[in-house]
């Protein structure tokens, strides 16, 4: 099952970035009908099948280019949704393993919620609203698959499997969070890494809304936009949705779409001081892991190199590449923070396991608690078993960070 989980995570970070390809190439309404193409599984191409759908869609004759990219892109989500299917069956069959049910129940929910928008955006003809929350259901399924990841990696089944860290980073982690500060710090670091994906998500969010209503080169000028923007700002017109039979290449007037522009701005520069300086946190405070190191550090890489991404697609005047990537790294920036956030929860609950541990063991063996490393120093008597057997390896692999992170 943790095999076929990773390669859904892998799945479903192409279906975002096939679905960025396929709304920046203008190809939402490749196909008019749904789930099929013109009435037919994949693109007609034979003259009789093209003049078949012409004369069936007279209003959306067929261009095969345009075609190809929506069909890819449901060919595959719906493979996706086939292996989402299968990792809740696995899931229900072996719920008395100790196998996570309701997080693969969910991820089925979001697979049929994500479908059915899939057919809106075709039959409300790109409705801004839906095809905004396609994306985020999007990002919402990458997400929920990468947690389940992180959980059937991190169960004790598999604690034997997993690559460990030295032991030497092992004990200096235990010394970090046998400290009273350290319990404390990596609390608050819990609640602004949650603070901190509110506000990603929402800017994410902001960026789906602005691609859906096609203002992303609404402003194309530095630092703000144009001379003259803010007699142009109309926050309740740029957050609403016109009446309009068709949304293709957006419904709202140009001041509405530079308001969007300026938002999302806005937004990006606030997501990218929060998240730099939760970032920077994680990586000067000596009350963090060694694995919360490295994910923060690999945060700070995506966050700067989405920050590059989004400038490049103003000054280049979105470059295809460059607009689908921008899509690509806001997906590893999300699950980078879900990965830092998953970090806390372990460093807090093994500590906890670590610190009953100690306990049971000092009531057994009668002494005082050991002093520095507790019972991993390497300078004291080591703890005798009743069953005689190693102390190292029957107490090492409960330690937090590289063990379990």
């Amino acid at each position: 099952m943790k095999k076929l989980t990773l390669f859904s995570i892998f799945l479903a970070a192409v279906v975002i970035i096939l679905g960025a390809y396929t709304r920046l190439t203008d190809a939402g309404l490749g196909c008019p009908d749904w789930p099929g193409c013109y009435g037919n599984l994949t693109v007609p191409l034979s003259e009789e099948k093209v003049a078949q759908a012409n004369a069936a869609f007279p209003e959306r004759p067929v261009e095969a280019f345009k075609a190809w990219n929506e069909m890819i892109h449901r060919y595959f989500a719906g493979t996706l949704g086939l292996c989402v299917l299968a990792i809740a069956i696995i899931a229900i069959r072996q719920r008395d393993k100790g196998t996570p049910v309701k997080l693969p129940l969910l991820l089925l929910g979001l697979i049929i919620f994500q479908a059915a928008l899939g057919m809106w955006t075709v039959t409300l003809n790109l409705l801004p609203v839906v095809v905004m929350g396609h994306l985020l259901g999007g990002f919402s399924v990458l997400s929920c698959l990468f947690i389940l990841y992180l959980r059937l990696r991190n169960t004790a089944g598999d604690a034997s499997k997993t690559k460990q860290a030295p032991i030497a980073s092992a004990m200096h982690d235990q010394d970090i969070t046998d400290l009273p500060q350290a319990k404390v710090f990596q609390r608050n670091l819990k609640l602004f890494a949650f603070i901190g994906l509110g506000v990603l998500v929402t800017q994410i969010a902001l960026g789906g809304w602005t691609s859906a209503n096609y203002a992303a080169l609404a402003c194309t000028e530095m630092p703000v936009c144009e001379s003259g923007w803010q007699e142009r700002i109309d926050l309740a017109g740029a957050f609403s949705v016109p009446d309009a039979d068709n949304y293709e290449f957006g419904a709202h007037d140009y001041g509405e779409r530079v308001t969007m522009h300026i938002v999302h701005r806005f937004g990006a520069v606030i997501t990218f001081l929060y998240l730099l300086a939760l970032g920077i946190s994680v990586l000067v405070s000596r009350y963090t892991t060694s694995k919360q190191k490295y994910v923060g550090t690999f945060m700070l890489v995506a966050l700067c190199t989405q920050v590059a991404l989004g400038l490049s697609n103003i000054i280049f005047m979105l470059p295809l590449a460059v607009a689908v990537m921008h899509n690509a790294v806001a997906a590893v920036l999300l699950i980078s923070l879900l990965n830092l956030i998953f970090t806390v929860f372990l460093a807090l609950e093994n500590d906890n396991v670590f610190g009953t541990e100690k306990r049971n063991t000092g009531s057994f063996s009668g002494s005082k608690p050991l002093q520095g490393a507790g019972a991993f120093s390497i300078h004291e008597a080591p703890l005798h078993d009743p069953l005689n057997a190693s102390t190292s390896s029957h107490i090492l692999p409960k330690a937090p960070g590289g063990f379990h992170g």
